[in-house]
C-alpha cells in the first residue's frame, strides 16, 4: 500500500468513497454511461451484500456512501465495481452507434490506457451528523457543478429517495 494511505475497516462504520475517471476526464458524460454505471452498482451491491446509503454519479467522478460487505473490504468491492464498469463500457462502446460513448476510452483519436484513476478517497462515517453531511454534499454536487439547477433534475443520485421517498435507479438502504 502507498505510504501514508490508511484504510480503517472492521469498525462497523459507513465509508464515504470518492473515485475519479482517468485524469478526471468526463468519461461518464453520457446518460448511457451513467445508466450503465448504476446498473453495475446494483449488481455488485447484490453480489457483495453491502448497504448502499447514498450515491451520485458525476461525469468525471463518483461518490458512494456504503457499509462494509460481509464478503469483502470496500477496497475489493470498489475494485470489482470499477472493473465491471470499465469492461461493460468497453463492450458497450463496440456495439454503440457512432458518436455514443466516444469519450469512453478515447481522447481524440488515441485510446486511453485506463478508465479509472487507480486510487480512491475513503472517509469513515461514524455519526448521524456525518451521514447527513455526506448525503447533502453528494446531492448538491450536480448543482454545484452547474449540471442542473436542482438535485431533483439529476436522476443518478440517491436524492429522490431521501427527498421524496421514491426509489431511484438503485435501491437505497436507509440507516439510523
Amino acid at each position: 500500500m502507498p505510504k501514508g494511505l490508511k484504510r480503517y475497516y472492521g469498525r462497523g462504520e459507513l465509508h464515504f468513497l470518492t473515485f475519479s475517471c482517468y485524469r478526471r476526464l468526463p468519461l461518464l458524460d453520457t446518460m448511457r454511461a451513467r445508466n450503465l454505471f448504476v446498473n453495475a452498482l446494483g449488481k455488485i451491491r447484490e453480489r457483495y451484500g453491502f448497504l448502499l446509503v447514498g450515491y451520485v454519479v458525476m461525469p468525471n467522478h463518483v461518490h458512494l456512501l456504503i457499509s462494509e460487505s460481509p464478503k469483502a473490504t470496500p477496497s475489493v468491492v470498489l475494485k470489482v465495481l470499477k472493473q465491471r464498469v470499465s469492461r461493460d463500457l468497453r463492450r458497450s462502446r463496440r456495439r454503440a452507434p457512432t458518436g455514443q460513448l466516444r469519450l469512453a476510452f478515447t481522447k481524440g483519436d488515441r485510446s486511453l490506457p485506463r478508465f479509472w484513476q487507480p486510487r480512491f478517497y475513503d472517509f469513515n462515517v461514524w455519526s448521524e451528523r456525518k451521514i447527513r453531511e455526506k448525503l447533502d454534499y453528494m446531492h448538491a454536487n450536480p448543482v454545484t457543478r452547474k449540471l442542473v439547477e436542482h438535485p431533483k433534475d439529476w436522476p443518478w443520485s440517491s436524492w429522490s429517495f431521501y427527498a421524496k421517498g421514491e426509489s431511484g435507479l438503485v435501491t437505497i438502504d436507509p440507516v439510523g
